[in-house]
């Protein structure tokens, strides 16, 4: 993350909000704010719940987008990036 920021911003891995909680990535850059969740791929029910979480922290970040990483180790995977929207809210999740 650090060559691709360059001096130009920064990043906070499990950055934490004023009530407890904790992101998985924050990426400043160039003035722009981007939150980040990353996941291990666990089944449709195990997602939607991260779906949820990054929900929750773009409504405490004030933001309409995130993003969503998955990590999918199994054989028969659809890799590839969707744009959902839900809630009013953007979510842009790369399945890797």
């Amino acid at each position: 993350m650090k060559p691709i920021i360059n001096g130009t911003g920064n990043y906070y891995i499990e950055a934490q909000t004023r009530d407890a909680r904790r992101t998985d990535v924050i990426v400043g850059y160039r003035g722009e704010q981007f939150i980040v969740e990353l996941k291990l791929w666990r089944g449709n029910e195990y997602n939607e719940r991260g779906e949820r979480q990054l929900i929750d922290y773009l409504e405490f970040y004030h933001k309409d987008k995130g993003y969503m990483l998955s990590f999918n180790f199994n054989k028969k995977k659809e890799i590839g990036v969707k744009e959902r929207s839900i809630g009013g809210k953007t979510i842009v999740e790369a399945v890797v």
